[in-house]
């Protein structure tokens, strides 16, 4: 059901880099959390099985790595070569499933696994709606109904990206929905976190890391060190380049006692993922005030639950104060008439070269958003002295 190797989000891809340069010993586990409760029909596991195990076929392309080499000149030849000759290894998934019960796991070393999330997710999600009974709106409203959220956009100046693969309704109302964004968004649109589409439709990929770079720091250096060597490692790779930061894997307050005045100058800006977003607009421009930072020279990319209505407040409590891009997923990529699916999937354990399995948690700026287990989850809010922020 994938085409691409690159048919994943952009993070991955830069992510993976960084790994192999810095922790190309650590191994990793990750588990499909099912947060919306979801039942599984029969023969799920066995419908998913057999795409996980055609993505051992898939590669590469020369097409595909020369637009890499394009667009994307912060990813070294080493990397290319080395993606060149990656094939998945389905060994690394494992899936099971009780009746209507259905469980996922991966592991191995990191730099391979990492690649695994996000192609699972879109897999999981087409296969539910495929095997289902619910009937998805017509391609002709899906088209009118995004032309019109990004023409709404356009009207309010806005910078628009999408970031939909992991839950989106299946592969080909994705790639509408972009070609869509494409015809009628402009200069609004800015690009898509899904490679393979960005390729396609001739847009810019984007994306920087994720909470699991921040939550194996976590594991291997400790809870407080964790935000801050993140980022040095991150500054160490990328070298200024991908400099949008994720705030929130262990709370956005905790980030910002890491982000100093060295962070916020080297960074572009930072993502927000989780919480209201007001209360962090204003969090933002205050810290970067604090530093003697205009504000206005840095950006903030939301990214959590937007909808357009979501998206015009926060724009308006932020033009002339800070400036802000918006990436778009599940409303741009499943609004087609059915309930999306509420799932996840999260690294669960991490092994630093010459350390034990210990398991990794983060720490949502919404508390029910927490993922991990409950006894780290603890000490890391005590060794973070977060229940004296509260």
């Amino acid at each position: 059901m994938l085409d691409s190797l690159l048919d994943n989000d952009f993070y991955k891809f830069t992510m993976q880099s960084a790994v192999i340069k810095r922790f190309p010993y650590a191994r990793a586990r990750y588990a499909f959390i099912n947060r919306g409760d979801h039942t599984f029909p029969p023969g799920f596991a066995e419908r998913l099985r057999e795409a996980v195990d055609a993505m051992a076929n898939l590669s590469l392309t020369l097409e595909e790595k020369r637009y890499l080499e394009r667009t994307c000149p912060y990813l070294d030849p080493t990397y290319l070569d080395f993606l060149s000759g990656f094939h998945y290894n389905p060994e690394e998934v494992e899936i099971v499933q009780e009746g209507g019960h259905f469980t996922l796991q991966i592991e191995g070393l990191w730099y391979r696994t990492i690649l695994w999330e996000v192609p699972l997710m879109a897999l999981i999600s087409e296969i539910w709606y495929q095997m289902g009974d619910g009937q998805r709106d017509s391609d002709a409203l899906i088209d009118t109904r995004t032309r019109d959220k990004i023409e709404h956009y356009k009207r309010l100046g806005l910078k628009i990206a999408e970031f939909g693969t992991r839950r989106r309704y299946s592969y080909s109302v994705h790639d509408r929905v972009v070609a869509s964004l494409c015809h009628h968004g402009g200069d609004t649109f800015s690009g898509s976190s899904n490679v393979h589409l960005a390729m396609r439709h001739g847009v810019k990929p984007i994306g920087t890391h994720a909470h699991e770079w921040f939550m194996f720091h976590g594991a291997r250096f400790g809870f407080k060190m964790a935000n801050s060597l993140a980022l040095e490692h991150w500054v160490d790779v990328y070298r200024g380049d991908l400099g949008i930061a994720l705030t929130d894997t262990f709370t956005s307050a905790t980030f910002f006692d890491s982000f100093d005045k060295k962070f916020a100058k080297l960074f572009d800006g930072v993502r927000h993922d989780s919480g209201d977003p007001l209360e962090f607009a204003a969090a933002t421009i205050a810290h970067y005030e604090r530093m003697g930072i205009d504000p206005r020279t840095k950006t903030i990319i939301f990214s959590d639950a937007l909808t357009p209505e979501r998206v015009e407040r926060i724009d308006n409590f932020c033009r002339g104060r800070i400036t802000t891009a918006f990436g778009i997923g599940t409303n741009f990529t499943n609004d087609v008439g059915v309930t999306p699916m509420n799932m996840v999937i999260k690294m669960t354990e991490a092994r630093p070269e010459g350390q034990h399995w210990t398991p990794v948690i983060k720490l949502s700026d919404v508390p029910d958003k927490n993922t991990g287990d409950a006894d780290m989850i603890e000490l890391a809010k005590r060794v973070l002295a977060l229940s004296r922020r509260a």
